[in-house]
């Protein structure tokens, strides 16, 4: 038996829980069920991520303490995954006294190792709010790549990870204004000297899957690795560090501690050593993250461990993101869905058997379509698994299943023989592998009752006791399916495990070879219903409208939006075109790849235009007097492609990029929204 302790990333306590959070918890809740079904003891713990400036200021706004605030988003989390059957042994929060207790230990241990150091750093502060930004609360363009709106922390687009000071054009999530750059002292940690170990730990052993692990040597282990910046100033909703009184232990410090924390906890109210799992080398580690936490994860967090003498992780398993219909969650689109409204109208049997049909071990994203889970719920989970209960159970309620498992032509046994490659495939978050090979199960199944017909046997007297073998073996293959979906399906299980006169709770991976003979079968009742089209719709209907702005907020949009708008008589309208005249112009999506002055001009700036793959643009453009050269590299522009070729003076410019403005410095670039690629046509 395996002793494992297993965590998922913790969710901010700051809103709800929605689908794209679910894919991690319902990925990591399969696994520790099948871990289980396995008989290995797994224990599963989480916990609210509490502490942060916008929790300070949800909570002023609210005009109800922090502690308030987080103790009721804590309920709300529990209760949206209750509802959607995950299982916590623990689920806590990262301001509990256990997860202060923790983080004194490490970081004395961090100053005893003399790895900490004090530095003056230059930090945004949003004047109007009246606070420092936390790297997740500005947003601006990627010092590295260009890719606009991006968190102060790291890029999504280019991987890349900086300090938000490095951001251009940065503007607080807060107030929406543009912060100013203050200086403060604050601790750093120096994990450079532990590169060696890190470099290791990251590269051999199999603690992360291979596109990690080359990533991180192609990015990061490499070269220096920058200090970690530990601390944040006063005002802040934390744990002040105890010997640098006014500042507070950054949330990414003690984020992960809480993970210790929590396990503290179960230990108290289980009579547990909390030692022999955080510091015991025969216990497993395995974290679930998102690829977008990886840096702090596979570095920092192995750099603290290693330090104060605690368990390295066994295994980081790190998934994708989800989208929705191949996009991005969308709240106008009633794609940004919350997990409370999809209880409302689904079941979450058809939520946790499609991403798990889509979750494989690779870092793939995870894309959720409409019309693709109501398919595969309709087809695979009634059309295939439950048909088979409610085909043949009722047949023999009176009878019961054979005493002697009948010939079968080798479905049972061939249905055995997928034991140990379905429990390898879940070991290995390959849980798309599981769905295929038990719906090969489902199919040789379904061909058996439909050639064996035992509606049509019920009606013959004489041929009751080959209704019951038909039924036998019928309920026997629909068994092994189950077992095998239990950690998938964990409601249908226990549903079914009650149908045939069992504890769900007692079945582990060995009882698929072991067939039920002689045994009573419960009365059938429903047990799953067909995916409504209809329900999807209102779903996405009340979505929508839950993130509709307030009339207030549309009136102050609509306000700022006609304030600064420029007078329709200074720039009248042009003549009405056609349709046919419009679709002359082709406007493509463009990305600035180089950008410098033209000495002998005073408007112009000559830039290169990429349109993806080799197709490049040359343009003159006489945008001079309000942009930079070194501002426009990387930058996503629209560009008109198809644009006769002018020869300048200068040289020849082969197109147009679209701008607004009066002129002067009053010239405003258009960009196309985050996701757009060069190339794509704007139509």
């Amino acid at each position: 038996m395996r002793k494992i302790l297993v965590t998922s990333a913790l969710p901010y306590a700051n809103g709800p829980i929605h689908i794209g959070h679910l894919v991690e918890y319902i990925q990591t809740d399969i696994w520790v069920r099948a871990q289980r079904l396995r008989g290995n003891r797994c224990v599963y713990i989480c916990a609210d991520d509490t502490h942060g400036t916008a929790i300070m200021i949800r909570a002023n706004k609210e005009g109800i303490t922090p502690e308030k605030l987080i103790a009721d988003v804590r309920e709300q989390h529990l209760a949206s995954f209750t509802g959607m059957d995950i299982q916590f042994d623990n689920y806590g929060s990262t301001n509990a006294s256990e997860s202060y207790e923790t983080c004194c230990e490490i970081w004395s241990a961090l100053r005893k190792a003399g790895l900490v150091h004090e530095k003056k750093v230059s930090q945004l502060f949003d004047t109007q709010v009246g606070t420092f930004l936390a790297d997740r609360f500005v947003k601006g363009t990627c010092p590295k790549c260009g890719a606009e709106d991006q968190y102060g922390d790291s890029c999504d687009k280019c991987g890349a990870t900086y300090s938000p000071a490095d951001l251009k054009n940065p503007v607080s999530a807060l107030s929406g204004t543009t912060p100013e750059m203050r200086e403060a002292e604050h601790l750093m940690v120096e994990i450079e000297r532990l590169r060696p170990f890190l470099t290791e730990w990251t590269q051999n052993g199999g603690h992360l899957q291979p596109e990690i692990a080359n990533y991180l040597a192609g990015h990061f282990l490499g070269d220096e690795l920058r200090d970690w910046d530990i601390s944040r100033p006063a005002p802040y909703f934390g744990f002040e560090i105890p010997d640098s009184p006014g500042n507070y232990w950054y949330v990414w410090f003690d984020a992960p501690i809480g993970y210790i924390g929590s396990t503290r906890v179960w230990c108290k109210r289980e009579n547990e050593d909390w030692e022999r799992w955080w510091k015991d080398p025969e216990t497993e580690i395995h974290h679930f993250i998102g690829k977008d936490i990886t840096y702090f994860h596979t570095l920092f967090w192995p750099a603290m461990l290693k330090t104060a003498g605690f368990n390295l992780p066994e295994k980081v398993h790190i998934h994708g993101m989800l989208t929705t219909n191949g996009e991005k969650m969308s709240k106008s689109k009633g794609t940004f869905i919350k997990a409370d409204t999809y209880l409302k109208y689904l079941d979450p049997a058809y939520l946790r058997y499609y991403f798990a049909s889509k979750l494989t071990n690779r870092v793939d994203d995870v894309d959720l379509n409409f019309a693709d889970i109501r398919e595969k719920v309709n087809s695979d989970l009634v059309g295939k698994l439950v048909n088979l209960a409610s085909r043949t159970a009722k047949f023999v309620k009176e009878l019961g299943t054979s005493s002697v498992y009948p010939e079968d032509s080798g479905l049972f046994e061939f249905g055995a023989s997928q034991a140990e490659e379905i429990a390898q495939a879940y070991e290995e978050c390959d849980f798309a592998k599981v769905t295929r090979l038990v719906m090969a199960i489902g199919d040789r199944a379904n061909k058996f009752v439909e050639d064996s017909a035992p509606w049509a046997l019920r009606k013959d007297p004489a041929r009751q006791q080959e209704l019951q073998d038909v039924c036998s073996i019928a309920l026997n293959l629909y068994r092994q399916m189950v077992i095998y979906l239990s950690p998938i399906l964990p409601k249908l299980a226990a549903q079914s495990a009650a149908l045939l006169n069992e504890n769900a709770e007692s079945w582990t991976i060995n009882d698929v070879k072991v067939p039920l003979c002689g045994t009573k079968v419960n009365e059938f009742s429903h047990l799953m219903n067909r995916m409504d089209e209809k329900a999807i719709d209102a779903m996405i209907e009340e979505t929508r409208e839950e993130n509709k702005p307030e009339e207030s907020q549309n009136e102050e949009v609509k306000s700022q939006w006609e304030d600064s708008a420029q007078p329709l008589e200074d720039e009248p309208l042009e003549e009405v075109c056609t349709i046919d005249d419009f679709c002359k112009v082709d406007l493509r999506v463009a990305r600035i790849i180089m950008a410098e002055e033209v000495p002998e001009a005073r408007k112009l700036l000559h830039l290169t235009l990429s349109l993806g793959g080799d197709v490049t643009k040359n343009v003159f453009a006489g945008i001079k007097s309000a942009y930079k050269p070194e501002d426009l590299v990387g930058r996503l522009v629209v560009c008109v492609a198809n644009l006769q070729p002018r020869q300048m003076k200068f040289g020849l410019s082969e197109g147009m990029v679209c701008a607004a403005g009066p002129g002067g410095k009053d010239i405003f670039l258009l960009s196309p929204d985050s996701g757009a690629q060069p190339g794509q046509r704007i139509h």
